[in-house]
């Protein structure tokens, strides 16, 4: 294994910010992933790092980032229906995507172009288009830093929540994730309802369904809305959609009869915070290097020279401004360091 002191992390987060980390090493299977932590004194600090497409540093990590590179994607079996997929978490998402889009197996085309790795999908339930990673996950193998052991986690014991798990709650760093098993179909049902997804299809001239023209529009509408982390540092969706109460819905609605709103379950109503921070002024904001997006409110970037705790800040602000316009707490989605 390599060991590398004052170690550059812009290029392994979204956000593209000058930040280092006092000790960094990869690993790229649970077996090294051991051995590289017994060689860390249990008292030193230790953060996993996989894509680094939900983080905001916001100053030096004085620790060690440990980069989870654990490779591989394969069928391990399949039965008249499904067709169960294991990726590695150090796997690119995009890429897993394409690949089982490519083989004919449906349930991941609503979830292309989502930055970032495998691993991170089921910590954070990523989804997109009317789709969540908890609609198609069978099971993931994780590594249990106290004990050494690898376990295996169900949906059930991975509780699943809106942008929410097991691992970002009451195991929040115990678990390193490091194989992840989908359950795909192999008779494809279309979720296009969602968005723009149908409106875009119609655009693209698609007559006849299909998972790769859903990948294909899913992509179109992102790349039209979110700027590239390549050109623009950003980590997607600042923010989570706040879920609130029906009632307090129906009494903002008669306020602001735009206020876009979907009902959840009963009693509960989500409200894009996108259209909230936008309503707020913030779409197109820019101080110094920190701003938010021109086409895209929910998306805070670095244009270049921004520091974290600029960034930080500017959210800070915007949920300040949402909570006094309209009574509504929002709640960052990005991981702070």
């Amino acid at each position: 294994m390599e060991i590398q002191h004052n170690y550059p992390l812009q290029p392994l987060q979204t956000f593209g910010l000058k930040v280092m980390a006092r000790s960094f090493a990869s690993f790229d299977s649970p077996e090294s992933l051991q051995a590289l932590l017994q060689t860390i004194p249990a008292t030193d600090e230790k953060m996993i790092l996989g894509g680094g497409s939900n983080l905001l540093f916001t100053k030096d990590y004085n620790g060690w980032i440990l980069h989870n590179k654990v490779p591989g994607i394969k069928k391990i079996r399949e039965d008249d229906d499904d067709v169960y997929v294991e990726a590695g978490a150090g796997e690119n998402w995009h890429e897993l995507v394409q690949y089982c889009i490519q083989q004919g197996w449906a349930g991941l085309e609503n979830l292309s172009l989502i930055p970032g790795c495998v691993g991170a999908s089921p910590m954070q339930n990523i989804g997109a288009y009317g789709v969540e990673l908890k609609d198609i996950f069978h099971s993931l193998e994780a590594y249990h830093i106290a004990s050494g052991k690898l376990d295996h986690f169900d949906a059930a014991a991975c509780r699943f929540g809106y942008r929410e798990s097991i691992f970002k709650q009451e195991l929040k760093g115990q678990y390193v994730i490091c194989r992840v098993t989908f359950r795909l179909r192999k008779n494809p049902v279309f979720h296009i309802s969602y968005g723009a997804i149908q409106e875009e299809l119609e655009k693209m001239g698609v007559t006849t369904l299909s998972i790769a023209a859903i990948s294909d529009a899913v992509i179109r509408i992102r790349r039209s809305k979110l700027p590239d982390p390549r050109e623009i540092g950003n980590a997607g969706s600042f923010f989570k959609n706040p879920e609130i109460e029906t009632s307090q819905f129906e009494d903002l609605k008669s306020l602001y009869s735009q206020l876009p709103g979907y009902v959840t379950i009963a009693g509960k109503t989500k409200v894009p915070a996108g259209w909230l921070i936008e309503q707020c002024g913030w779409k197109g904001y820019r101080k110094k290097d920190a701003g938010v997006h021109a086409k895209q409110a929910l998306v805070l970037v670095n244009y270049g020279e921004a520091t974290g705790k600029e960034i930080f800040n500017l959210s800070t602000e915007i949920m300040e401004s949402v909570q006094e316009k309209f009574g509504i707490g929002l709640e960052r989605e990005v991981n702070i360091v």
